[in-house]
């Protein structure tokens, strides 16, 4: 294929090519969107693994792995268009930082979120800004890793003493390659410390609890132009300039629910990968007490929008188990658990029990032995176990935001990576007593680079996006069997004990 045939492929005859670098907790990977009138298609260019270091001092993340990850993925990407790029963006997970110093130059590696250091801390943030209050003020679930906790954690430390920049992961990562940095909307809406009613930064609440805001880059909303790629980025990476980079929804769940391929308002979504994200999408924000109780979260999403949602363990504890098993085939291991009987141990999968990595099988049989059920004791029997639970926590959620934000549903989208769990799915149609429809699993790379297609003239609004998303990508629909009883009773089993 000549360099010439390439570019028709990617930014020629009316086609432009974007970069998404999409980072997950577990891996990365850069992806290559390809949008046109009435066009979209998705080929992954570049993977790479995430792989989180524990040192005498913590649990930290590679992020200089991370981003040499990002350049043989840009290089990748530059090499099926011929050279060029229309656009590059980037998302992640949120909450976690790096921190600059005066000249611009990176202070240790982000600590990881499932670091222990914020063990406790959030019982002191409360003693002077009551949990109640914090949440009228910011709308963010309680979450012992919010940035705003990680920051309490770190008020006596080195780092925190000589920065003078805070940059989220992906602003981060945008800024070694710009050179300009920002801080992302829907990314920075995850840090405890903005007003989900205004879109700016609860000022107050960092005043009270003496976080410094002149730490954190102006704000960007996605669409927003984040610079040219440098002249040392384009020669490591063999792409020809200028490339601009744009600021996307920098949170992978802002990307993925932008990737819904829903018709109309009256739908949920639960976007599932490590973690699973249930909930609406709203015009404004559930800020009263009953909503904080629930633990639900009012994160930022695209063009005013509001991600009402809760946080849930999600794929994070099979994922784990696989890990402890070595790995054994999973679609052999789903078959075996799909031939269980359903919801005979169930387990809370929104408990902060499970959150630190190690020893996950032995601690979901103990909170099933712990509540009285039957304990799991094979790899089909635990997994059948997470799979119900999760169903279960997804029925929940969705449930429970239908009535706080008085927003009925018709529908449950379930995009990212559960939507290849055919088992996953199905139960959650169960759970719920609603139609699932699954895909596309790629949903934060498409939202990534929907934004950028649409900031460059080539998409409309999000009823556009998603129109297109419908007509280009599989989707998969599943119906609910039965009534929803079984999952009624098993609920109460949970609450009751």
């Amino acid at each position: 294929m000549t360099a010439e045939m390439t570019t028709d492929m990617g930014t020629g005859t009316g086609v432009k090519a974007f970069a998404a670098v999409d980072l997950g907790a577990s891996s990365g990977r850069v992806m290559v969107g390809r949008v046109g009138a009435g066009s979209l298609e998705l080929t992954e260019a570049h993977r790479f693994p995430n792989r989180p270091v524990r040192v005498p001092e913590g649990l930290r993340w590679d992020v200089l792995a991370l981003y040499g990850g990002v350049l043989d993925g840009l290089r990748a990407a530059g090499a099926r268009c011929g050279g060029r790029l229309d656009s590059v963006g980037i998302d992640s997970w949120a909450v976690d930082y790096g921190l600059l110093d005066a000249d611009g130059t990176l202070l240790g590696n982000p600590v990881h979120y499932r670091d222990a250091r914020t063990e406790g801390v959030a019982e002191k943030v409360w003693a002077t800004l009551p949990a109640a209050e914090l949440y009228a003020a910011t709308g963010l679930q309680y979450a012992p890793f919010n940035t705003l906790y990680q920051l309490a954690a770190a008020r006596e430390s080195t780092q925190l003493a000589y920065a003078k920049r805070l940059l989220l992961i992906p602003d981060l990562l945008t800024y070694w390659l710009t050179g300009e940095p920002g801080t992302e909307l829907t990314n920075a809406s995850t840090t405890q410390l903005i007003d989900p009613r205004t879109r700016d930064w609860a000022y107050g609440v960092a005043a009270r609890l003496d976080i410094d805001l002149e730490l954190f880059a102006p704000l960007r909303q996605p669409g927003d132009p984040a610079g040219l790629l440098r002249e040392r980025v384009l020669e490591e990476t063999g792409l020809t300039g200028p490339v601009p980079v744009t600021t996307v929804g920098s949170h992978d769940t802002a990307s993925a629910v932008a990737a819904v391929p829903a018709a109309g308002e009256r739908f949920a979504y639960i976007c599932t990968g490590t973690w699973s994200l249930a909930g609406l999408e709203l015009d404004a924000p559930v800020l009263t007490e009953a909503s904080r109780a629930a633990n639900f979260t009012n994160e930022l999403g695209l063009d005013g929008t509001v991600r009402y949602l809760r946080n849930i363990m999600g794929l994070w504890l099979l994922q784990e188990c696989l890990r402890e098993w070595g790995e054994p085939d999973l679609g052999e291991l789903l078959r075996a658990a799909g031939e269980l009987p359903a919801l005979r141990s169930v387990v809370d999968a929104g408990d902060a029990a499970f959150l630190a990595p190690g020893r996950m099988p032995e601690r979901i049989a103990e909170a099933c032995r712990e509540s009285g059920q039957p304990v799991p004791d094979t790899p089909a029997g635990i997994t059948r176990c997470i799979l119900d639970s999760l169903a279960l926590a997804h029925r929940r959620a969705v449930t429970e935001a239908q009535e706080l934000a008085d927003h009925p549903v018709d529908v449950v989208h379930v995009v990212g990576g559960g939507t290849r769990n055919a088992l996953l799915c199905q139960l959650t149609a169960d759970a719920c007593g609603l139609p699932v429809v699954a895909g596309p699993a790629e949903a934060a790379a498409l939202g990534n680079v929907l934004v950028q297609a649409r900031a460059q003239g080539l998409v409309g609004d999000r009823v556009a996006m998603r129109r297109l998303l419908t007509r280009t990508q599989p989707l998969e629909r599943y119906e609910p069997r039965g009534d929803t009883a079984a999952w009624r009773a098993a609920q109460a089993r949970l609450t009751t004990r």
